[in-house]
């Protein structure tokens, strides 16, 4: 295999920082900045306003009085990254401030064209995605202090309050149990490329603990998120122009294209978390959630894209525990699959509580104050995909996964 996450001579901080990963934030952005330089304070005064502007119906207003900015200013990735995350916001909510009935079809120039420089210069599509939404929007309270839910805060918010807070952060939160499994899949790889069946084993376990804390993470969505308020008034604000019956057409970036253009919309299919898992362990899904699954990989930052590659290349972990014929690592092994098995079966639950269970209750109720839900968003999930049907897809195929004794 080419030089990466296997490579048996290179530390193992300089094989992460090939990919953008750290032993200590995986894939989240290290210390994201909170403020673009100067000559951008239009943009972050606005970012800084956004819930406000959008309830009174006034941002589409104050972005077309914007001035036009080039990014040429900007210097190093993580301006390049807040202002990716600041221009996505301002995006979504100009295209969602009126809802799925008032969408418009054109982008306007002023921000249409400094996204599109952003996003071509991170290798990032013109949408806000998980690597905006998560792992580059958060910060500490006391910078001293622990990276604890209760010591955290996003840079830029949307409407939704603290249960958009709430749902970023337990997400984020997810993001950082999975780091001790991100380091095992490397020490995996190695392991298997050295006959190393004791580092193996260890790695496996480190794998199988991690994706439980995982799940454990994902539980403290209960506690901080509002069924109501993620169903009626967030999801329309996390959906895309791809597979949307409310944008059929896509959106045209005014000054970049003569075509409109269609992205899908924030997913959690598009953290690099469990394809760096799928991968390791061999899970083959079915041939449509793997397209699927495959597209959501574009809207990745290219180097953790290029991880999940990596270990695509490298010796068949699968392979080796059948060859072994070691029954204690393929107990190891089917341990992991299981873990993965049920965090996806845990997220279904998440799901049917936040989407299945708030829709009911919302329509019985009525919108009331927290806004009507979107129609175009009602078996789908806002990256496009036919939710239930996908989840409980790759949650069988994970299973099919187990090897037998």
């Amino acid at each position: 295999m080419e030089a990466g996450v296997g490579e048996e001579d290179s530390p193992l901080p300089c094989v992460l920082s090939r990919f953008q990963l750290s032993e200590d934030y995986g894939f989240l952005l290290p210390s994201p900045l909170t403020e673009l330089p100067a000559p951008y304070g239009p943009w972050m005064d606005i970012a800084h306003e956004l819930p406000q502007l959008i309830a009174s119906h006034r941002l589409r207003a104050r972005i077309h009085q914007m001035p036009q900015l080039s990014s040429r200013h900007l210097q190093g990735r993580e301006e390049l990254h807040l202002a990716h995350l600041v221009l996505s916001f301002l995006t979504m909510g100009y295209l969602w401030q009126e809802g799925e009935e008032g969408t418009v079809k054109v982008l306007p120039r002023n921000l249409a064209v400094p996204f599109w420089e952003v996003s071509q210069a991170l290798g990032l599509p013109p949408i806000l995605s998980h690597a905006d939404f998560v792992l580059a929007n958060w910060r500490r309270k006391d910078p001293s202090g622990p990276l604890e839910i209760e010591n955290l805060d996003t840079i830029i918010s949307l409407p939704g309050g603290e249960s958009l807070r709430g749902f970023i952060l337990v997400t984020l939160l997810v993001e950082k149990a999975a780091v001790p499994g991100i380091m095992a899949i490397v020490r995996a790889i190695r392991a298997v490329q050295q006959l190393d069946n004791e580092t193996l084993h260890q790695a496996l376990q480190g794998l199988a603990a991690a994706t439980g804390d995982m799940g454990k993470a994902l539980q403290r969505m209960h506690d901080y998120v509002d069924p109501a308020v993620f169903y009626s008034v967030i999801r329309i604000f996390l959906s895309g122009w791809r597979d949307n019956p409310a944008m059929p057409d896509g959106l045209l970036y005014e000054g970049v294209s003569d075509e409109p253009m269609a992205f899908s919309g924030g997913s959690a299919a598009q953290s690099t978390v469990l394809h760096a898992f799928d991968e390791l362990l061999g899970i083959r899904h079915s041939q449509e959630s793997t397209a699927f699954l495959h597209r959501m990989r574009d809207y990745m930052p290219p180097p953790h894209r290029a991880f999940v590659e990596e270990i695509c290349r490298a010796p068949s972990l699968r392979q080796h525990v059948l060859c072994s014929g070691d029954a204690r690592l393929r107990a190891a092994f089917n341990r992991c699959v299981a873990a993965l098995a049920d965090f996806r079966s845990y997220h279904i639950t998440i799901v049917t509580k936040y989407i299945a269970v708030a829709k009911a209750k919302v329509g019985r109720v009525g919108a009331g104050p927290v806004g009507k839900p979107p129609a175009a968003l009602e078996a789908k999930g806002t990256g496009g995909s036919h939710i239930f049907r996908f989840l409980k897809s790759v949650r069988d195929s994970t299973r099919d996964g187990l090897i037998s004794s």
